[in-house]
């Protein structure tokens, strides 16, 4: 069966125990591979990079999860439980040198 993405937006979510979860606000996809990665289910408009992370951690499904489409959406009932989104690390900024230090004569 096919379906389109559009098509996905505003069903309802339940897991296979019959517990809803929520409703598809919006569809990520992956463009390289062509694949629906997680489905939303609130908008992702956030003021900082942290409160970002939370919504996208607690009010996402990854699409993996996703058992069946039809005119709901069935997921495992552990798809709440999000890997975690890995982000290239940081190396740690260093120390500012003491202004003595910046400024002594060589």
């Amino acid at each position: 069966m096919t379906i389109k993405v559009s098509q996905l937006i505003g069903l309802d979510i339940y897991t296979d125990s019959a517990q809803y979860v929520g409703k598809v606000y919006d569809v990520i996809l992956d463009l390289e591979k062509g694949e629906i990665v997680r489905l939303t289910m609130q908008p992702i408009n956030a003021a900082s990079k942290d409160q970002a992370a939370k919504i996208f951690k607690e009010k996402t499904i990854l699409y993996k999860s996703v058992k069946a489409v039809e005119k709901i959406i069935i997921v495992s009932p552990n798809s709440n439980i999000e890997e975690e989104v890995e982000e290239p690390a940081r190396p740690e900024p260093s120390k500012p040198m003491p202004y003595s230090y910046r400024y002594r004569k060589v």
